[in-house]
Parts: C-alpha cells; structure tokens; sequence
C-alpha cells in the first residue's frame, strides 16, 4: 500500500510539474496586453516595437511548434521538457532585466523558442505519468485550472505591475517566472518519466524544414508590423513576397524530404484535405481577430482612459469569464451539436461586439468597466463555447497517422494567427486619430473577421473526430511512445485554451 501511495503521490508531483509549465506559456502570451503600456512608459520605443514585444512570442512559438514536437520524440520528452523549462526561465530573467524594447524582443523570441521546446512534451509526459484509468481524473484537473488561470494570468500581472514590488514595475510579470520554472524544474527531475527517444534509432531533425519555415513566417509578419511606421516603402513588398517564395520552398522541401524517406516536419497530406486547410484558415481568422481585439482593447483602457492596468485587467476580467463558463458548455455540448456549436459560438461573439459598438457611441470616452461587462460577457462566452470542441471538429475527417502532424501544425497556425493579428488589427489601432476611434475600428475589423469564421466554419466537418478508437499506424506522425490519435487531439484541444 505504501509503494502504491508513494507512486501516486510521484505521479501529481509530475503533473503539477508539467502544470507549472503550462501556466507560465499561458501568463507570457497574455501579460504584454496589460503591461505594454508601462513597458512604453519605461523604455520607450516605438508603437512598432510595442507589437513586436507582443508578436515575437507567438511568432517564436510558431515557428518553433514544428520542431519542438519532433525533439521530444528524438531526445525524450523528460529531457527536452527540462531543457524547455530551464531556457525559458533564463528567457524570463533576460525579459526582466531588459534595458531596451530590442533587448526585450530577442529575449522574448528566446521565451517562444524554448516555450515550443516546453509545451509540446506536456500532454504526452501526463499519458506517460497515468494509467489509462486514471488519465481522465488528470485531464479532468487541466482544464478547469487553465480556465482559472486565464481568469486570473492577466489580473495578477495587472496587479503586480500596480504594486511596483521592490522597484520593479512591470519587470515582476516576468520575475514572477522564477518560482514557477524553479518548482517545474526540481518537481519535473524528481518526478516525471524518462524514455529513451528514438534519435538513437536513426531519426535526425530536419533543420532544413524548421529554417525554412521561420523565415517564411518572420517575412509574412514584418511587413505588416513595420509597413505603417516606415510608411509602406516598395521594398517591404518585397520582403512579402520574400515570404511565399520561401514557404513555397519549405513545402517543396517537406515533399522532397518524405519521399527520400526522411521524417517531414508536416505530414502534407493533410493539406490536400478541404476540411482541414478550411480549419486551418479558420483557426488563423480566429485567432489572429480574439489576439489583435484583445490588445486593442488593453491599450484603450489604460493608454486612452487612463486605466491603471490592474483596473485594466479586472476591466477585461469579464471577457476571461465568459469564457470560462462557455468551455463549460462547450465541451457538454460538443457532441450533441457538432459543427453547429461554432456558428453558436460565432453569433454570440459577434453580438458581443456591435454591443461594444453600441457602447463606444453612448459612452465615448467616459466608458468604463460596467458599460463593458455585458458585452464582453457575451462575447468572451461565444469565444469559450468554440476553444473545446473547434481542434476535434476540424480534424473530423484525418486519418489515425495524421493527427499528430494535423494537430501539431494547428497549435503552430493558432500561434501563427495571433501574431498575424496583433499585426493587422495592431497597425489599424495605431493609425487612427484617436482611442476611440482606433478600438472603434479594431472592434469593427474583429467583427468582420468574425462574420468571415462564421462562413469558414461551413466548410469544416459536421462531426467532431471520433475518438478512443484505433491506434496510430506504424510509421505515422504520432508522438513517439504509441499515444492513442484522441490523445493528440486531446493535447492539441486543451493547448487551444492555452
């Protein structure tokens, strides 16, 4: 019995260990929309640099999602966890310690980078920790702690800007890392599984790929950061087209690459799939619109209103609850609905912003958090109804050896669109005459990017993908160690809550 209860207490160790991780993805791809402006404020810099801050995490953990998967497969997923953990924390200390906006960019491209290290290991690590009749209870914890913690990421960081401990400003949103990776760290060595990974048996990384890939994505987000600030020069019509030449390369690579026999960071088959490539533009509409408004609307409230950022951060806390209660219905409803649940979702969200709208022309500058809280109540909960059920719904119609692959390359699109949005609708907000006007304009532009969504989700399968089922096949894209295909979807599902 005491061996037993020993086991047991070694296997929750490891979870909150790989816990611990996911909070602090989850707390640096929020915390610039609350403490940007006081990031201004102390290292100045340009509206640009202030997207970049933003933008170059997702970007960094976009480009790096593709590879970060494969590493764990090659070197064990133990490892490269720990490895992902430590980077990350040395990434926080460089971000804290910035003395400039590019210092704080590079070192936030290092957070995203070891953060693709970091997030992929995580939900293959928790199969490894719990047998198949406990894995439930384990996934049961996730997801109301990360539905908490998206609740309370952005009041916390508000809160600790605010409170200015020791002198630190908004330094301390980044310090507050350091307990958190030190505890994943020693809990991760003392108490997570280690395989062995299967580089020994030949599998090489394509490096190639991953090259191709990143620079193909930084070419596409540059110009539309950058284009307003220096006054859209020819040249950065170049650097776009810059971008389709070289993810043209990349998927002529990922061909060439799999039919040599090598191992492809994306199965592209997938791609050759309408349902799929529809998701995939649907996933970047989504994304890019719920990440672009949410900066907006950060920025209204503390640099517009004058908003101190934990009043910010309590302000948007509404929006956090919504979607909150709304993953609830979602993942009850996801069954009996199927692809309707989407449209559902879509419709509330768009109401939730013409209400805004209908807010901005009544209250002017004199809003505040009140005039705000339905609207983004109703909003926030159409945004929670589609993160459960949207990952299983656009994979409905992929083969059992291309979930992997399929739901990795969504985690990376998903990244990708959050960087693409604080681009555009960023660009759009810092173009306007005024606040009101640009969070009038950001509001509208997210509303027709989500009205576009609603006409997507018509091409996404009617049915969530069925799971518990088959295995993968030998020799597909699955994570190493024979994780079931509704395990991949699983882990990509609650990645999009992250």
């Amino acid at each position: 019995m005491e061996n037993t209860t020993a086991s047991t207490d070694r296997r929750w160790l490891g979870f909150f260990a790989v816990l611990a991780a996911m909070i602090m993805n989850l707390l640096d791809s929020t915390v610039v929309n609350v403490a940007a402006p006081s990031i201004q404020a102390d290292l100045g810099g340009s509206d640009a640099s202030l997207q970049w801050i933003a933008a170059s995490y997702t970007l960094a953990l976009a480009v790096g999602l593709l590879t970060g998967g494969r590493l764990g497969d090659m070197f064990g997923r133990r490892r490269m966890m720990l490895i992902g953990v430590a980077g990350f924390l040395l990434a926080s200390m460089a971000c804290a310690l910035a003395w400039a906006p590019g210092v704080l960019i590079a070192a936030r491209v290092a957070q995203g980078l070891f953060g693709a290290v970091m997030i992929p290991q995580a939900f293959g690590l928790i199969r490894d920790l719990f047998p198949p009749r406990e894995i439930g209870k384990a996934f049961g914890a996730l997801g109301p702690v990360i539905g908490l913690s998206t609740i309370l990421g952005p009041v916390v960081a508000g809160l600790l800007v605010d409170a200015d401990l020791w002198g630190t400003g908004w330094r301390m949103v980044f310090f507050i890392n350091l307990p958190l990776g030190a505890f994943a760290l020693l809990a991760g060595r003392a108490a997570l599984p280690s395989r062995p990974g299967a580089a020994a048996g030949g599998m090489r990384l394509d490096w190639t790929g991953a090259l191709l890939a990143g620079l193909g994505t930084f070419l596409l987000v540059y110009p539309l950061v950058q284009g307003r600030e220096q006054g859209w020069p020819a040249w950065l019509l170049a650097v776009g087209a810059g971008a389709v030449i070289a993810l043209g390369l990349f998927v002529a690579h990922q061909i060439r690459h799999g039919r040599s026999g090598g191992t492809p960071l994306v199965e592209l088959s997938v791609l050759a799939k309408r349902s799929y490539t529809s998701g995939v533009a649907f996933v970047i509409v989504f994304f890019g619109s719920i990440v672009g408004f949410s900066l907006a609307l950060g920025l209204f409230l503390q640099m517009g209103r004058g908003f101190s950022p934990v009043r910010a951060s309590l302000t948007m806390a509404s929006w956090a609850l919504g979607a909150f209660f709304g993953s609830g219905f979602g993942a009850t409803m996801m069954a009996r609905l199927g692809r309707r649940i989407l449209h559902l979702g879509l419709a509330l969200m768009a109401t939730g912003l013409v209400g805004l709208t209908v807010v901005y022309d009544r209250a002017g500058m004199d809003i505040d958090g009140l005039d705000l809280a339905l609207p983004l109540i109703v909003y926030g909960f159409g945004m929670g109804m589609i993160f459960v059920p949207l990952f299983d719904i656009i994979m409905g119609e992929i083969r059992d050896h291309e979930v992997g692959s399929a739901a990795g390359l969504l985690e990376s699109f998903q990244q990708l669109g959050a960087s693409l949005g604080v681009a555009v609708l960023g660009t759009v907000f810092f173009s306007a005459g005024s606040f009101l006007d640009a969070t009038r304009q950001v509001t509208l532009l997210a509303l027709g990017l989500t009205v576009l969504a609603f006409a997507l989700a018509f091409l996404l399968p009617r049915r969530a993908r069925p799971t518990g089922h088959t295995a993968p096949e030998p020799g597909g894209t699955a994570d190493a160690g024979d994780a079931a295909p509704d395990d991949d979807a699983a882990g990509a599902r609650e990645a999009a809550l992250v």
